[in-house]
């Protein structure tokens, strides 16, 4: 269905990004990213997770994805999603989403961490984790969120990050969440064109 879906849409070759990263993460790999905004990466994590839930498997009563973005904007480009800052009957639809289960959640760590306090959220089941922009994440003060937001996940959860650049507290984050990732490090010097 997806590469049908991609066909219709005149996607035909892989961005180096979405080549290096898709076949690892399709194996079931953590991964670490390491590629500038505008590269692809967004459809190197998505393409193969949606193409792995429906191939189906996963729970329907349950979050299966949870997409991590430093900010509402990132994260309404990745999808119109869980974001905070909107009126009441967008907080309701958050709320039956996250009770009742979603394939997948795009959410700011501040807005995931305030329902995971409300009990809201139900993070045992999840199969997917990714952190787009972890740097960014980082640079925003979310690193303790983030580690709080990780311990909520099983054990068998796949972990996906993306950076744009790789301090050293990328690092240490990567070395926390993720188990024996395949590291993809690309054109870090500039950005697309």
């Amino acid at each position: 269905n997806i590469l049908d879906a991609l066909y219709d849409m005149r996607f035909d070759d892989c961005t180096p990004v979405e080549e290096n990263c898709i076949p690892p993460i399709l194996e079931g790999r953590d991964v670490m990213g390491v590629a500038q905004t505008g590269t692809g990466k967004t459809a190197a994590y998505l393409l193969p997770i949606l193409s792995m839930l429906d191939d189906g498997g996963y729970p329907k009563d349950a979050i299966n994805c949870i997409i991590m973005s430093p900010t509402r904007e990132l994260a309404q480009q990745i999808d119109q999603a869980v974001y905070g800052g909107n009126d009441g009957n967008r907080y309701d639809q958050e709320i039956k989403s996250l009770r009742l289960g979603a394939d997948v959640i795009i959410a700011t760590p501040g807005r995931l961490i305030s329902h995971l306090q409300m009990g809201n959220v139900d993070m045992s089941r999840v199969s997917f984790f990714i952190l787009d922009e972890a740097d960014r994440m980082l640079d925003m003060g979310f690193s303790e969120d983030i580690m709080s937001i990780a311990k909520n996940l099983p054990k068998e959860c796949q972990t996906i990050m993306f950076s744009a650049t790789m301090p050293t507290k990328i690092n240490a984050l990567a070395r926390t969440l993720l188990k024996n990732p395949v590291e993809i490090k690309l054109a870090v010097s500039k950005p697309a064109e």
